[in-house]
């Protein structure tokens, strides 16, 4: 068994401090931002756009990933602190809602250069992966998103909890999110369905969502929120509507034009 007793300051100098989840975010928008251009855009009218687009994407994940958490997980606290809403720094992120923001700004900076959105989403769902591997394993250093309560050996006590050995659960996520997902969508690009522009969309989707799913069992609900309808919770919850997104985007982008 671990013990979890990380810094969540990865740097510090004099008062500025810069934490290990920021820098997570940093690498995870650096790397997919250099894989995509290297790897995996062949359109050069996408490639000569792609570095504008990146501008817009990192305010999709700030923006939607903040009123994602205020509006999923946190509502009542924050109608009665509006300015706390600014106040990022301070935590507060939502995988979901920064999802949807990604997906507003690809089809509003697809739509301005007159372009399929469907194009730039799924050279993002490539590269998203390992954003979320490197935010999982942030979560982890931070002792948040923690696990319920376990006796396998491989059970880690965060002290900054309490003295339980929990499931690591965010280690999990960041296997499952972010390698395997980052593995298999690579296979599938790589055996020519990158050519039906929304199916990688839908299959992340399908897959990060059905990871997240079952994993979220083994994870301990938000605290304000806990457990919800059918005693799933809010991730669970926001995840199962994403998978019948993903769901429809595979019949409507692979099976009609298959067909067809």
């Amino acid at each position: 068994m671990f013990i979890n007793n990380f810094d969540p300051v990865a740097i510090q100098i004099l008062s500025v401090e810069i934490r290990w989840y920021s820098l997570a975010y940093i690498i995870g928008i650096i790397a997919g931002w250099v894989l995509s251009k290297k790897y995996f855009i062949s359109s050069n009218s996408i490639k000569e756009k792609f570095d504008d687009f990146i501008s817009y994407i990192i305010i999709g994940i700030i923006v939607g990933g903040r009123l994602g958490y205020v509006i999923f997980y946190n509502l009542d606290y924050y109608l009665n602190n509006l300015s706390d809403i600014f106040k990022i720094w301070q935590g507060g992120m939502s995988f979901h809602g920064g999802l949807i923001g990604v997906i507003i700004v690809s089809i509003l900076f697809a739509k301005k250069n007159n372009q399929n959105p469907y194009d730039y989403l799924d050279i993002i769902s490539l590269v998203a992966p390992i954003g979320i591997f490197f935010g999982r394993i942030a979560n982890f250093i931070n002792s948040e998103l923690y696990g319920i309560e376990t006796s396998l050996p491989w059970g880690v006590k965060f002290l900054k909890v309490d003295n339980l050995y929990r499931h690591p659960s965010q280690i999990y996520e960041a296997f499952f999110e972010g390698a395997i997902l980052f593995l298999i969508l690579i296979i599938l690009r790589n055996k020519g369905f990158i050519k039906f522009p929304g199916f990688i969309s839908g299959l992340f989707l399908i897959l990060y969502s059905t990871f997240r799913f079952f994993l979220e069992f083994l994870r301990v609900p938000d605290e304000q929120l806990g457990y919800l309808f059918l005693n799933l919770t809010m991730g669970q919850i926001i995840s199962f509507i994403f998978f019948i997104i993903g769901i429809y985007l595979i019949k409507s982008k692979y099976v009609i034009q298959k067909i067809l």
